[in-house]
């Protein structure tokens, strides 16, 4: 084994050892500040439960119900009852899907002492913790391949694992494994496996909207490699050939688009699904206890003898957008008022580390990215560390995430949305610090040697 593969597996158990004890750390402080802060009253999704409890859950409800509040309600009564409720649409299922499989296989055996609920609420601390170290990894190996420096990586992962986004990665939420799956199909993308990063990539999709943004690195990637695979050819038969040029290019990006569109369908398909529940209804049985929530609180069930909701009537009927609309009140600029300042400043934090990593990438590449990545410059290749080429296309994705999350949607929501779908903040973060650490040290090996001819004088 060579030394570079050694120091590699080396960094490798660093970041599993160091995220293990990040979950656990996560973890124990949950359950301690749960106990300690009383839950905040809010007329958020919380739908009773039929149950009676079982011997184990109270114990598994004082460890770790500080999990299970917020959108976790949504995911845990999805993956107990099925998407009943329209708005649950608004909630992907891969999730769900994956806590209702663990409650059913890997802890199956403690049926007898823990409800349904309870080994769902147990699965999100094991699946999530399990999945967060998963994609830790995942992390490092995109970062060591597109920084092409070992220890930026290694730092920029453990920075990771202290996300200010922390108690969303360990809650009931989708948005570990959403960075699993996103970070480990990068990474494949990045080794030009590109079968394979689709398939994470659709699965991501499976998680999170926010996935079908990931379409973006097949269609970039697939461009640039048609024109460098197109630039080589052209050269090698002695000559640019202008036809030969245009059909590599093409063929290339037709092969993006449809690798992209293999990223995409796992939405449409899951919009195909909330249509023909809501806009063609068949019979369906709901608890009454359920059916009364949805009275109480306005929630529609498919009903056949209801009136079709006026989405179904769209060219497009795209259930998550009227969700989103309807339910959440998302949209261009409605963020923007008075009473919503202290979300904003929240989010200033990551805003402000995403927007200063596009500013110092763009400052130190002007010409590169006036290009948009896509020249000929020979010279840019060796260039490691935060300022790599290979890290235009991200700079570009942790953008337009930025943007649509500060104008489009509820600014509180940004960290977690782009700690968990952007590996920028990390990169910026790394390189920051040891832009200080070098400083530090020139300063101080400045001052020895001030001091040393002090005292040879």
């Amino acid at each position: 084994m060579s030394p570079s593969n050694t120091c590699v597996n080396e960094d490798v158990w660093t970041v599993v050892r160091f995220a293990t004890f990040t979950r656990l750390l996560s973890l124990f402080l949950q359950a301690v500040l749960n106990a300690v802060i009383p839950d905040h009253v809010a007329d958020a999704f919380s739908p009773p439960r039929s149950e009676t409890h079982l011997l184990l859950d109270p114990v598994i409800e004082a460890l770790f119900g500080g999990l299970s509040h917020w959108d976790a309600e949504h995911f845990l009564f999805i993956a107990e009852c099925g998407y009943l409720y329209e708005h649950n649409f608004a909630f992907f299922p891969l999730f769900p899907l994956i806590l209702r499989l663990m409650a059913a296989t890997v802890l199956w055996p403690l049926c007898g002492f823990l409800t349904l609920h309870g080994r769902l609420l147990l699965a999100v601390a094991l699946g999530n913790s399990i999945v967060f170290v998963l994609s830790a990894v995942a992390l490092y190996r995109l970062s060591r391949l597109v920084l092409q420096d070992r220890k930026l990586a290694l730092v920029a992962v453990l920075m990771y694992c202290l996300t200010p986004a922390n108690v969303f990665m360990i809650a009931g939420y989708s948005e570990t494994l959403f960075a699993a799956l996103s970070f480990a199909g990068l990474w494949l993308l990045e080794t030009r496996f590109t079968l394979g990063a689709c398939l994470l990539l659709g699965f991501a999709t499976c998680a999170r909207a926010n996935g079908l943004v990931n379409a973006g690195f097949l269609l970039y990637l697939s461009l640039q490699w048609g024109l460098a695979h197109a630039r080589a050819l052209s050269r090698g038969a002695g000559g640019f050939q202008y036809r030969h040029y245009v059909w590599e290019l093409i063929r290339f990006v037709l092969t993006g688009a449809f690798y992209a569109a293999l990223v995409a369908i796992p939405f449409c398909l899951f919009q195909y699904y909330g249509y023909q529940t809501f806009c063609h209804p068949t019979a369906t049985q709901v608890p009454p206890v359920l059916l009364n929530l949805a009275r109480d609180k306005g929630y529609r069930v498919a009903d056949a003898a209801s009136p079709t909701p006026r989405w179904c009537q769209w060219r497009i009927p795209v259930l998550y957008s009227y969700i989103q609309d309807v339910y959440w009140d998302v949209g261009f600029l409605r963020y923007f008022r008075w009473k919503q300042i202290p979300n904003f400043i929240l989010a200033l934090p990551v805003a402000t580390l995403g927007f200063v990593a596009s500013y110092m990438y763009v400052i130190a590449n002007p010409v590169f990215c006036v290009y948009l990545g896509l020249g000929d410059r020979e010279k840019d290749r060796k260039i490691h560390g935060f300022y790599n080429p290979r890290v235009f296309v991200y700079i570009v994705h942790s953008s337009v995430l930025l943007l649509f999350g500060i104008f489009c949607m509820h600014v509180q929501v940004l960290t977690r949305f782009h700690a968990s779908s952007s590996p920028v903040l990390y990169w910026i973060s790394a390189h920051l610090l040891f832009r200080e650490v070098i400083a530090v040290r020139f300063i101080t090996v400045g001052q020895l040697n001030i001091d040393s001819d002090r005292t040879a004088e």
